[in-house]
């Protein structure tokens, strides 16, 4: 019996060692790096004063990231052998940028914190600083992501959801990030920051659902901005919303207003699920701040690697 119980502990105690170290936790750098978060604002509002479209960059690249093999800084990985075949490859990754400034912030860190601050954590701190500086909420991320050694295109493409998705498949998807309803509809509130391009947009415009009831003077004055059902150029952008630079609910009083970029946009402000939590968010910012708070924990947390199951990269476009 001594025996039996001797061999209970140590199978309980060796579980409970597994499950600690599986978790990120707030206070993950106090010992090894903690100026990280100073370091990491610091040197996104150096950014955000030189180019104003960053924030929405940063916010983006985080989703992208998490999207595919989990919040692992695999995105960043540039094709070297078989095991890696570099995600921004993909074409659902148009438009991503600023994963130099990802490297930029991993190089000072490397100066004040060699080989503690793994890439995976500078994405999802460039992205919670993008949401504050911009107006957004503060708020709080566990850390110890590790980084992946591995990436994957063809991961991208059928992982990263295209623009014509629709509600179910979107609920679906933030579902398995373990998000409720209110913080599925809250984490695309972030299209209140950016733009975007007329490639994305154009089937709404030149090959039009009627049931996608988008304001007629919003979708003329999209027409002058998309002329072409093929855009002569990829560079051509649209704002997201009124205040494109701002982090507030303007996005879901735009799409209450049949004024949505995107076809999501339209389907959330009309499907029944989904409609009640838009105009709850459109009417009160301060909830939809609360509410996106709790969602941008989930997603930035989503198959995350930690201890030895990925690696801290010395530069974040390469393995160790």
């Amino acid at each position: 019996m001594g025996t039996s119980f001797l061999l209970l502990v140590t199978v309980v105690m060796g579980t409970f060692i597994r499950v600690h170290e599986a978790q990120l936790a707030y206070d993950y750098y106090k010992f090894s790096c903690p100026s990280v978060e100073t370091i990491v604002k610091t040197e996104i509002v150096k950014i955000f004063l030189t180019d104003v479209s960053a924030p929405a960059a940063f916010i983006r690249l985080l989703f992208h990231d998490c999207q595919v093999q989990g919040c692992d800084a695999s995105i960043l990985l540039r094709s070297h052998d078989l095991a890696c075949n570099s995600e921004m490859e993909s074409s659902r990754n148009f438009g991503i940028r600023k994963l130099e400034m990802i490297n930029h912030i991993k190089t000072i860190l490397e100066i004040n914190c060699p080989g503690h601050v793994s890439c995976a954590d500078i994405i999802a701190l460039a992205a919670k600083e993008s949401v504050f500086i911009t107006g957004g909420p503060e708020i709080k991320i566990p850390l110890g992501r590790k980084d992946s050694v591995t990436c994957s295109s063809q991961q991208a493409d059928a992982n990263i959801p295209a623009a014509g998705i629709g509600v179910p498949k979107l609920l679906q998807i933030f579902a398995s990030h373990g998000m409720t309803l209110e913080e599925s509809i809250a984490i695309l509130g972030a299209h209140t920051l950016g733009v975007g391009h007329c490639i994305n947009i154009v089937s709404r415009l030149y090959d039009a659902n009627p049931s996608d009831q988008m304001n007629w003077a919003f979708k003329a004055v999209l027409i002058l901005k998309c002329p072409t059902r093929v855009p002569l150029t990829n560079l051509t952008i649209v704002p997201n919303d009124l205040t494109p630079l701002a982090f507030d609910n303007q996005y879901f009083k735009n799409i209450l207003m049949g004024k949505g970029l995107f076809g999501i946009d339209s389907s959330l402000s009309r499907d029944p699920r989904t409609m009640p939590v838009v105009k709850q968010f459109a009417a009160d910012q301060n909830y939809f701040f609360q509410v996106f708070s709790s969602a941008f924990v989930k997603l930035s947390s989503t198959k995350v690697l930690t201890q030895r199951e990925g690696e801290v990269r010395r530069q974040c476009y390469h393995r160790n």
